[in-house]
């Protein structure tokens, strides 16, 4: 790999953790949300040409802000906005500017909370539901449009229609950076939760790239979570997804071996997942039921996690419960993604064939054919049933459909163990 290739890479490493941080800061100066995504993407395309003849910053983060804010400061002055509002804002980055060599210490030390305020405006009622946790993900979480489209299994070209769709709308309409209250934050809520939750699944198992793991947005979700019960204190979901996230979050040094190759659930050493945060994770789930909301998606998702946390050994899971809460969280929310899961659990609980036929009747639906967690589990289920021809097939199907290189190791090595196990031909 060339010096230009290997800077390149690491600019986008880069750009990947600080992009968040760098639209939640001049959001919060410009009120502009795609304003602010614009002056980001252009501080990127200035390191893209600096930084290979320069190298990279000691500071990089630094050095992005400071660029996106002096960008901010050109725009300002070539719109001439003179206004009191824009003078003041135009003042705070001067300010800031001025402030650079101790840029670093000062970036949204609260960036939960700030994020959150991005998140609620982007989840305004304006916006088509649909357009909502896509934007957000987008230009305030930093996901790719192709990580969208896998994360609600649908086109990518639909995506990026509807997140430039839902910029336009926020760019025309002005509308307000805050956190609502009352009526307007019931109105949002839903929303939110299902963006706080989506960045917190492409972080537990990324999407795409080279790992398994992006701890820096599972650690965002979870702040955003236990901000949002604060600012939600009855709102039984809130909960429900936070208890949701401590659950799987505690099983986080167990995920991985020293090589970063995932390690699958029934495979983990469970010595290692995380106590204070399993008990953490079933308080918020007692909480959730306290409040009535025990039947709730994602209340529903922390019981079936739970079940796992109260495991001490595999064999000790209950999977004839855990199957039993997929059965009602599959009538509640409709999502192949469940009925999918329930095929692994049911699996468990009652045999292999059991989950082949619930995966039969998923085979044909749109949403499920590029997903390569179908031929995957498929091929486990084949694996135990020892038709370990029709395994391999499945598992290199899955292959094919995977975008995560540690994902690929993985179903690359079971369709290897499964080739092995077919007998050989007389």
């Amino acid at each position: 790999m060339s010096l230009t290739a290997e800077t390149h890479r690491a600019i986008l490493a880069v750009w990947r953790i600080e992009q968040p941080r760098l639209i939640t800061g001049l959001a919060r100066m410009l009120r502009d949300i795609p304003l602010a995504e614009e002056l980001t993407q252009e501080a990127l395309v200035t390191a893209l040409e600096r930084w290979p003849q320069t190298g990279v910053p000691e500071r990089p983060g630094a050095w992005l802000m400071a660029t996106a804010r002096r960008r901010a400061l050109d725009h300002l002055r070539r719109r001439k906005m003179l206004a009191r509002k824009h003078d003041q804002v135009a003042w705070e980055l001067e300010d800031a500017q001025n402030a650079m060599p101790d840029l670093d210490a000062s970036l949204d030390d609260d960036i939960g909370d700030e994020m959150l305020r991005l998140i609620f405006t982007a989840c305004h009622p304006r916006l088509s539901q649909e357009a909502r946790a896509a934007l957000a993900l987008r230009m305030i979480c930093g996901l790719t449009t192709e990580e969208i489209a896998r994360a609600f299994l649908q086109p990518v070209a639909t995506i990026g229609q509807r997140i430039v769709r839902a910029k336009k709308t926020l760019s025309d309409s002005g509308l307000a950076y805050e956190t609502p209250r009352g009526e307007e934050l019931a109105q949002r809520l839903a929303s939110v939760l299902e963006v706080v939750y989506l960045i917190f699944n492409e972080g537990y198992t990324a999407a795409k790239g080279d790992d398994w793991l992006r701890p820096q947005l599972c650690a965002e979700a979870l702040r955003m979570g236990r901000v949002l019960v604060a600012v939600a204190p009855t709102e039984p979901e809130a909960y429900g997804l936070l208890a949701l996230m401590e659950l799987n979050a505690s099983r986080t040094a167990a995920r991985t071996d020293a090589e970063g190759q995932p390690i699958l659930l029934m495979d983990q050493d469970r010595s290692r997942w995380d106590q204070l945060q399993i008990r953490r994770g079933l308080k918020a789930l007692a909480r959730a039921a306290e409040l009535g909301g025990q039947g709730g998606a994602y209340a529903l998702q922390a019981a079936i996690v739970a079940c796992h946390a109260r495991a001490e050994q595999p064999q000790d899971t209950d999977w004839i419960q855990i199957s039993g809460l997929y059965g009602r969280l599959a009538e509640l929310t409709g999502s192949p993604v469940v009925e999918l899961n329930r095929a692994i659990a049911v699996g468990m609980a009652d045999g292999p064939a059991a989950g082949l036929a619930i995966l039969d009747t998923l085979a044909e639906h749109p949403a499920m054919r590029a997903y390569h967690l179908l031929p995957s589990v498929r091929g486990d289920l084949l694996f135990r049933l020892g038709r370990h021809g029709e395994a391999r097939e499945a598992f290199e199907a899955a292959l094919a459909l995977a975008a995560n290189r540690r994902e690929q190791d993985l179903l690359r090595r079971r369709a290897a163990e499964a080739a092995a196990l077919i007998p050989a031909r007389s």
